[in-house]
Parts: structure tokens; sequence; C-alpha cells
């Protein structure tokens, strides 16, 4: 499989790992280098990878960001182990790309559409990439995590006002990116 067609992928895995490493936020875990080993160990499993179906693919590619979180994970906290915490990560990578494909449902696609779900689920989260950081953040926690905007202003040590701004202003900026590439 040729690895511009696995860079396809870069955007939604980034997403994915965001949501689950808060030592990324810290600036202590390198998401962009743990996506990487996870592209690259689909490259590695080329002949797998490319008979999966587009479905099969993601799920694949969740397992190994998971586990590629773990060994990050472990590695920064190796003097102080949390085997919970490296649980966690398989079903935090599934919750996240769960928050993903509900808010994709939410936005009233048709039969028809669905059947492009997986390519749109792909745009989504590299429009969501494209994001400033405070609008990606308030929609994550607003749509993904179900949070109220209230909470969100408080985590973000903004008034609840800006959070409304700040998700006004990012789904305008989602709507018009998918608008642009045609979805």
């Amino acid at each position: 499989m040729a690895s511009d067609e696995l860079g396809r992928y870069r955007t939604y895995l980034l997403v994915l790992a965001r949501r689950q490493a808060p030592a990324a936020q810290e600036g202590k875990l390198d998401t962009s280098g743990v996506v990487q080993q996870t592209l690259l160990d689909a490259h590695q499993a080329a002949d797998v990878f490319a008979g999966l179906a587009a479905e099969q693919r993601l799920a694949w590619l969740r397992v190994a960001l998971a586990r590629n979180l773990a060994d990050a994970y472990r590695r920064l906290h190796a003097d102080r182990r949390d085997v919970r915490r490296e649980q966690a990560f398989a079903a935090g990578v599934e919750s996240s790309a769960l928050g993903l494909e509900r808010w994709l449902a939410a936005s009233g696609l048709s039969p028809s559409q669905q059947a492009g779900r997986n390519e749109l689920l792909l745009r989504l989260a590299s429009a969501l990439f494209e994001l400033p950081e405070a609008q990606r953040l308030a929609i994550e926690q607003h749509y993904f995590d179900r949070r109220p905007v209230a909470d969100i202003a408080v985590r973000m040590g903004k008034t609840a006002a800006a959070v409304a701004g700040l998700l006004k202003r990012g789904l305008q900026a989602l709507r018009e990116q998918l608008r642009e590439s045609g979805d």
C-alpha cells in the first residue's frame, strides 16, 4: 500500500490521538510521532491492510493507535507505570472515534451519503485538524464529549459567551471547509 494512500488517515488518527493523550497537551507526548508509528505499522502490514474493507481499515488503525499510545505513555512514565491508564487508551480511542461518527450521523446524511461515511469521516477529521486550537477544543468537548458550554468555559478559562462564540465560528469554518470539498 502506497504511503500517500496511508497519509489519508493521518489527520483522523491525529484527532483521535489528541483526544486520548493528556500528556500531549502538556507537550510531553509527541502525538505526531505516535501517529507516524501507527502509519508505519500499517505500511509494514500492507498485505493484510490492503485486503481490508474501509471500515475494517479504520478499526485496524484505531487498535494500532491505541497500542502505540499505550507504548508511548509507558515509555513516558516508565518510573510510575499505570496499567489501568494503558488499558484505557483502547477504550478511549474507540470512544473518540464514536464521538466523531455520532456527530457525523447527526448531520442528516441521506442513505446514499451513508455509503461514503468513512471518506466523510476522514474529511471531517481533517477539517477539525485545520481549525484554530481553541475552536477545535470547544467543538470536541461540546459535541464529542457532550459537555455543557458552562463546563467548557471553566475548563478553558473563558466566559460562556466566549465559548459560544468559539463554537459558532468553529462550526461555520467546518461547514465551509466541508462545502469546499464537496460534502
